[in-house]
């Protein structure tokens, strides 16, 4: 095996073509939604639009029934997941994936425990699965029904608890393009008729990660994950992977046969939602997010929708009906400018939501002032 002094270093943008190779974001897959939301891991899903809007820039023909529809089947559901936050999974991985990132889960419930004195935590994840396999439940209605048992506990305390012991779904309509729903909560296995999974191997999903994300580092996982100690897990695959540098000097793994384009290959733009997880999935996030705006698609804790340019975070957006307007964080070519406007007339005519026609409104895209 080679030095690790000796591995080659894979420079910013050779990261980034390579990540978004991964990522279905240099050109359109031919691929189903369900087999892209296996391949990504799942799909962030904090807000209920996101997920539809990540398929788009990353599936050719996509129409956000299909994904609709895989939600309504229970092909695919929404629950908290990796970091502790909302993800669309398919119900393997809803089945498997929880699991294997409980021992954070159980963490999470730690920082509360002053809020749950007295409370004895066995009880309250029965008490709970008992009241949502019943029937969904709203988190106010679960926090009530404990707040009978244990009045004296800090109520978030105990919602906190509750959602972390026990794997909840937010059930149907909620998450189904054009309805809506109030987020009502049952546990994955009543959702799905099966029982829980046993946790996904950590060096498959190692293998899975380094799939739709890498090449990465044991940190970057880590930070998609929200777990720790994973460098053993790397360490036991690493005979079978392939080892960079970036330019800082971290080690980064990867999977042999994985594509890793040249650095010169064009990056078409691409329009993300809200908490699209390739801007979430590194623990150095340089190679799509460059220093100099760095924590500019975040305003305060609302994150906004944002802009790829020749692969890079290079603005923000907002669709409103037939009109999308463009924030950019600085100038870009004309012939930039232009792709733009033509990736931004197809976002609005197909998921602008606008009635069909005579009377449907034309696209326009608006370039607001240059976001300094």
């Amino acid at each position: 095996m080679a030095s690790r002094t000796t591995h080659p270093v894979l420079d910013t943008r050779a990261l980034n073509r390579a990540t978004l190779a991964r990522q279905l974001l240099l050109s359109r897959a031919e691929m189903s939604a369900r087999d892209a939301v296996a391949h990504l891991l799942g799909l962030q899903a904090q807000n209920v639009k996101p997920p539809y809007f990540q398929l788009h820039a990353r599936l050719a023909g996509f129409d956000p029934a299909e994904l609709a529809g895989l939600m309504e089947s229970r092909e695919v559901v929404r629950m908290v997941t990796m970091r502790s936050t909302i993800h669309t999974h398919t119900a393997h991985d809803a089945l498997t994936l929880r699991p294997l990132v409980q021992p954070a889960r159980d963490r999470e419930v730690d920082y509360f425990r002053k809020g749950l004195v007295g409370v004895d935590l066995d009880r309250l994840a029965d008490r709970a699965r008992d009241l949502v396999e019943r029937a969904p439940r709203t988190m106010a209605e679960i926090r009530e029904d404990l707040l009978r048992e244990w009045p004296d506990a800090d109520p978030q305390s105990l919602s906190v608890a509750a959602r972390c012991r026990l794997p909840l779904v937010q059930v149907t309509p909620r998450g189904v393009w054009g309805r809506s729903g109030q987020v009502r909560l049952t546990t994955v296995e009543n959702w799905l008729g099966e029982p829980a999974g046993t946790a996904q191997p950590v060096d498959d999903v190692v293998l899975r990660y380094l799939a739709a994300f890498g090449p990465a580092s044991v940190k970057d996982m880590q930070t998609w994950a929200g777990l720790t100690r994973l460098r053993e897990a790397f360490e036991r695959l690493r005979p079978g992977l392939l080892v960079f540098r970036d330019e800082s000097g971290a080690e980064l793994f990867d999977l042999p046969d994985a594509p890793r384009p040249d650095a010169a290959t064009p990056a078409p733009p691409r329009f993300l939602p809200e908490f699209d997880n390739l801007l979430l999935s590194h623990a150095d996030r340089t190679r799509v997010v460059a220093p100099e705006v760095k924590g500019r698609s975040w305003t305060g804790n609302q994150a906004h929708c944002t802009l790829l340019v020749d692969g890079f975070l290079a603005g923000l957006w907002k669709l409103e009906g037939a009109v999308l307007t463009v924030e950019l964080f600085d100038r870009v070519p004309k012939a930039a400018e232009e792709e733009i406007v033509d990736e931004g007339e197809k976002l609005i005519a197909e998921m602008g939501g606008l009635p069909d026609g005579p009377g449907r409104p034309a696209p326009t895209v608006r370039f607001a002032p240059i976001r300094r």
